[in-house]
């Protein structure tokens, strides 16, 4: 028997990324993976419907720093503690190592064990933001495990919080739906002689890459680039775009069924992230659909997907140029990439890392 946990993620529900794609995976549906209290932040539109087992708090006021995530932390805090029994929870998953969520959930059940997962996100912003450092340090001296998906972000950690016992560090790699490694879309074919379909998925922000990748693109010929994105971000591409000269194919928001239905209609996925990687479960889904992977080789990604995609420097146009008309020319380079990444992603099944989860957690429990 699994142990029952408590975990949330303070970021509304719809909301994009990897690590918020992860929760819903392990913990919610109908036989979640690993049996879970699983929170989120109500959003401001109520969600036409929810994954079983998935709850809602209706907290104002995240934010990042000063007496303001003072008072959102509070309040969180007593949201959760009025809704979770101490007494029906075995153990504590933290997700992130900052934001609000963790320092909520530590305070709601203070005598529980605590295995904290690192995505990536709380890194970068404790890296930027006193008060998220601040918490990161607190979170990794008051957990009993620490989880994360690469070696580089062990590394990364241990740069922030020097003092951190490393005997509580385990690398357990993100995995993707058992599902999508056993039934992938069929790949549609594609067009001989033609341009090379690019395709970007994910969020927008500055360090996802967008902005170098579109002013490549300026330079590229040959190529039709299309973005799958939160509408709102796109919309404020807009002014760059217009600068650029630079046309894309905006498909939307996708559902997940419906983005690897677009990864099966394209012929290369570009990953232009410009510091870090947690994982890269995009890229990982991406080969499990049969789509090559053209990246940046940021840390994370780079052990992620070793030689399964071909890395390159999208900040300089005429390296991506060379990089992409290589795949748009040379006979067979595809099919190689897409047989590569075919057995690359087959590495990460998520119910592995469930199973790792849940050995740490029994270990703890």
């Amino acid at each position: 028997m699994n142990p029952l946990l408590a975990t949330a993620l303070d970021l509304p529900f719809g909301s994009a990324g990897g690590s918020v794609e992860l929760f819903l995976d392990l913990y919610t549906g109908e036989n979640p993976l690993l049996p879970a209290r699983a929170f989120m932040l109500a959003p401001q539109t109520r969600p036409p419907r929810l994954p079983d087992g998935l709850e809602l708090v209706a907290v104002p006021g995240k934010c990042l720093a000063g007496p303001p995530f003072t008072t959102y932390v509070n309040a969180l805090r007593k949201s959760l503690a009025q809704r979770l029994d101490p007494s029906a929870v075995d153990i504590v998953h933290l997700q992130h190592l900052a934001f609000g969520g963790t320092p909520a959930l530590i305070r709601a059940l203070p005598a529980h064990p605590r295995l904290a997962l690192v995505h990536g996100t709380d890194l970068l912003f404790a890296e930027a933001h006193r008060d998220q450092l601040r918490v990161l340090r607190e979170t990794t001296r008051l957990a009993d495990a620490l989880v994360v998906p690469t070696g580089a972000m062990a590394d990364r950690l241990l740069r922030l919080a020097p003092s951190t016992d490393r005997r509580k560090i385990t690398t357990i790699p993100w995995g993707i739906p058992d599902r999508l490694l056993t039934s992938p879309p069929p790949r549609l074919a594609g067009r001989p002689g033609g341009h090379l379909r690019l395709l970007y998925a994910g969020r927008l922000t500055p360090e996802k890459g967008i902005g170098v990748l579109l002013r490549a693109m300026s330079a590229v010929e040959g190529v039709e680039l299309s973005i799958a994105a939160p509408r709102h971000q796109f919309h404020a591409l807009t002014p760059l775009l217009r600068r650029l000269n630079v046309h894309v194919r905006y498909l939307g928001w996708l559902s997940r069924p419906q983005l690897w239905k677009a990864f099966a209609d394209h012929d290369v996925l570009a990953m232009p992230s410009t510091t870090l990687e947690a994982m890269g479960l995009v890229a990982l889904e991406a080969q499990a659909c049969g789509l090559p992977v053209v990246h940046q080789p940021v840390p994370g990604l780079s052990e992620a997907l070793a030689a399964s995609g071909m890395a390159t420097d999208f900040a300089h146009p005429t390296t991506l140029a060379r990089d992409l008309d290589r795949l748009r020319k040379t006979p067979g380079l595809l099919t190689t990439l897409r047989q590569a990444g075919y057995a690359n992603a087959a590495r990460y099944p998520l119910s592995v890392t469930a199973q790792s989860l849940a050995d740490v957690g029994r270990q703890l429990a």
